[in-house]
């Protein structure tokens, strides 16, 4: 039976073995780089493991120092360097009192987490794979990670946002639900990809990134299957769904969520009116606009509606035809409470999260596929929501919007912080 061999000594049997079969003297660099590297670090764990048992390899337990625990072979991990992943064996052992925890390998882990988070770190923040690679040099200037390796990094991304578009709803409590899509340059599709987003306001204040998906355009069937997603892990219905005025996802709204109210956003609608009027008479507009959609309630708004209506209709029909169009949407906020109202009415939130989105891919041209938008748009987006504040939910404000559930027939959302408070 062959004598067993420790790690430490196969590593020196094998640092000698290159030494005398070395090609170049870069060879020989890179050979003892690797095999010193593993030889530090399968001495320590030696040295770990002796430390933890009182007693060093082959020796037996005596009177004195009895035994508390045996070596039970080794468990082979892969530790990521400039040169690779280089092997080290991590020993085992059986019978003792507490488990064996290498402080070397932690140490090596957490360093390793700690340079992925930098790594993803400035990944987000807009610097692309060559940057970083430019940025982690030695002092000769030569690379420690690779370009392909940094990439291997950041598809940690891929796998969070699968974990996220995978997670169960039903414990959310959705009070308010904004949607809305953003169009990315991706080398496969023709127009451009879509990157469909939800977030929401719940019922104790705070505000949640719900759910993102790339699909080839905002059309009613990709809305639709949006919904239906959210809906199987769990989302009720809102009270109030937030959207700009596109009709797919319009009708997707109404066939997904028919127990909701809708609001359109007012930014994109004033935009749309205004785009309809001569550049002279905008002030005039934009004044009258305003004192609608922000009116103190919905009695002043359709009051100052029809004012608009008659000052107009002759003089800007598309305009009024625009205005008139979706009315009720525009100014279905002004039944929810008015603490509530500045966050609601536009899809500001949103659209805030998409601009910090934009500055980063603006540097990128065109994306080769679609996982690489997705992993650099979800850890864009899942940043930004990070540093959402709350919405206040005072008492009043809660037994409003408890009202408005009551009015809204057979709605079963958010039943558990309202009911309850």
């Amino acid at each position: 039976m062959a004598a067993k061999i420790r790690p430490a000594d196969r590593i020196h049997n094998q640092l000698v073995s290159m030494l005398a079969n070395v090609e170049t003297t870069h060879d020989l660099v890179d050979a003892m780089l690797v095999c010193g590297f593993q030889d530090i670090v399968q001495r320590t764990l030696e040295a770990e493991v002796s430390e933890f048992l009182g007693k060093e390899w082959h020796q037996h337990a005596t009177a004195e120092h009895p035994r508390k625990g045996h070596r039970n072979g080794y468990q082979t991990r892969r530790i990521k360097t400039r040169a690779g992943r280089v092997r080290v064996d991590v020993p085992r052992v059986r019978n003792t009192v507490q488990p064996f925890h290498s402080k070397l390998v932690m140490w090596l882990k957490n360093k390793q987490q700690a340079l992925m988070q930098w790594v993803l770190g400035c990944y987000v923040r807009g610097l692309s794979t060559r940057d970083i690679e430019a940025l982690l040099v030695d002092a000769d200037g030569r690379p420690l990670l690779s370009r392909s390796t940094i990439s291997t990094m950041t598809d940690e991304l891929a796998v969070e946002y699968e974990v996220f578009s995978r997670r169960r709803l039903d414990a959310l409590d959705v009070v308010y639900l904004f949607i809305d899509g953003v169009y990315e340059s991706v080398r496969t599709y023709t127009h451009g990809q879509t990157i469909l987003a939800a977030w929401a306001i719940c019922a104790d204040g705070h505000k949640e990134m719900l759910h993102m998906a790339a699909v080839e355009s905002e059309s009613e069937a990709a809305w639709s299957a949006f919904f239906e997603d959210m809906q199987r892990r769990g989302l009720r219905h809102p009270l109030l769904i937030i959207s700009d005025g596109a009709k797919g996802a319009h009708a997707a709204i109404t066939r997904a969520f028919p127990k909701s109210d809708r609001q359109r956003c007012i930014a994109h609608k004033m935009r749309n009116l205004l785009a309809k009027v001569p550049r002279p008479a905008h002030d005039e507009v934009h004044s009258q606009l305003t004192a609608i959609y922000y009116a103190a309630d919905r009695q002043t708004a359709e009051v100052l509606a029809q004012k608009l209506i008659e000052r107009f209709a002759r003089t800007f029909p598309a305009m009024v035809k625009c205005f008139m169009d979706d009315l009720e949407a525009c100014l279905m906020h002004l039944h929810y409470p008015l603490g509530h109202r500045t966050f609601i009415r536009t899809t500001n939130l949103l659209e805030r999260a998409f601009e910090e989105q934009k500055r980063r891919t603006k540097v990128i041209p065109t994306f080769p596929g679609e996982l690489s938008v997705v992993k650099i748009v979800f850890a864009v987006l899942m940043q930004t929501s990070k540093k959402w504040r709350n919405v206040s939910m005072t008492p009043l404000e809660r037994e409003q919007l408890k009202a408005l559930k009551h009015v809204q027939p057979n709605n079963e959302s958010f039943i558990s912080f309202l009911d309850a408070a």
